[in-house]
């Protein structure tokens, strides 16, 4: 196998790991087990999970603030041992690339740029526990998590995985339409920082009802407690989990999002229905229909979570959605701004 092949198939790997990392990620975050492990890298001191009884006592007495619960501590855990694999695979990605630099159609910056990327996102992992689930630190992991999945898909694209991709890219598009298309992308990761806020925050039900909050079209919301990161500062010893804002400050977080994903729900939408009607790429039209859905799906699942209370299975589905959103995006902006990329 030739560098540049094996380049292609760990950049595409690379990309399914790094969605699998992200979905693992929403799973330990919403099913309060971001703390099942107090200690990083390891759990409880070991390389996996205590088990037995002697390892759970022993275990419970270097932390007694924090007792063994081991259904959460091997969520936290599984989420690593992926996390790791995924920085495995990029440092793979950087050597080939290294190896391969004498080929001109080699990608050389984004393999170092990932690298750079996966060491501070295992950092803010690290942060993440050992500041006890800080809100503006564990948003950072989800948005560079996302950041890591969007530069790896778009290397996997720039790598010809996909070659009828770089064939179809559609040069009919007016200026301003290519405009419209780094917009969306700009605005669904914006929304994905607002929906990362929510989370975070554990103001995800601070709206229990839907379209109004709490009962009230404009309820009494504090908007400048909610974002002026208060809690950057760090106080030793503070936990986070289940949130530190108070009503007021929860239910304007919650309402920023729901603003947000209007907004969205407008430009990408918009922006889905045009290309699907004006473009000539085949592809781009097909990009099209599928971001609609998605962008649609995550809408339902959206208006689900508060209607049903936070399922646990419904608020994964509609982080893993915004994650394939996002590659929709990327992909139609790719489809059109294809020869501006930088390699």
């Amino acid at each position: 196998m030739t560098f540049s092949k094996l380049f292609k198939g760990l950049s595409f790997f690379a990309t399914l790991i790094a969605f699998v990392v992200i979905t693992l990620g929403a799973y330990v975050r919403l099913s309060n087990a971001g703390l099942g492990c107090p200690d990083w890298p390891g759990c409880y001191g070991k390389i996996s999970v205590p088990v037995s009884a002697m390892e759970i006592d022993k275990a419970n007495s270097v932390f007694p603030h924090r007792p063994v619960e081991t259904d959460k501590a091997w969520k936290e855990m599984l989420h690593r041992y992926f996390a790791s694999f995924l920085g495995f695979l990029i440092l793979s990605l950087s050597v080939t690339a290294w190896l391969n630099r004498k080929e001109i159609s080699q990608q050389k910056v984004l393999p170092f740029l990932l690298l750079v990327l996966v060491v501070f996102q295992g950092l803010l992992g690290m942060w993440t526990v050992t500041l006890l689930l800080k809100p503006v630190i564990v948003t950072l992991h989800l948005l560079s998590g996302m950041l890591t999945l969007l530069l790896l898909w778009l290397m996997t694209m720039r790598a010809d995985v996909l070659p009828d991709l770089r064939a179809s890219v559609d040069m009919s598009v007016p200026p301003a339409l290519k405009m419209c298309a780094l917009l969306a992308l700009l605005v669904v990761y914006g929304q994905i920082f607002l929906g990362g806020w929510t989370s975070t925050n554990y103001a995800a039900l601070h709206c229990w009802d839907f379209p109004t909050c709490q009962g009230q079209w404009l309820p009494d919301a504090n908007f400048s407690e909610a974002f002026t990161l208060h809690h950057v500062q760090h106080e030793p010893g503070k936990n986070y989990e289940g949130g530190v804002l108070s009503n007021a400050a929860g239910m304007a977080v919650h309402l920023s999002h729901r603003i947000g994903a209007l907004l969205t729900l407008i430009i990408v939408g918009s922006l889905s229905l045009v290309l699907m009607i004006t473009s000539r790429s085949k592809n781009v039209r097909i990009t099209a229909v599928v971001m609609l859905m998605l962008l649609l799906l995550q809408v339902l699942l959206g208006v689900s979570n508060v209607l049903l209370g936070l399922p646990v299975p419904v608020a994964v589905a509609h982080n893993g959605v915004a994650a394939l959103l996002l590659l929709s995006v990327v992909t139609v902006n790719y489809l059109l701004l294809s020869t501006r990329i930088i390699r």
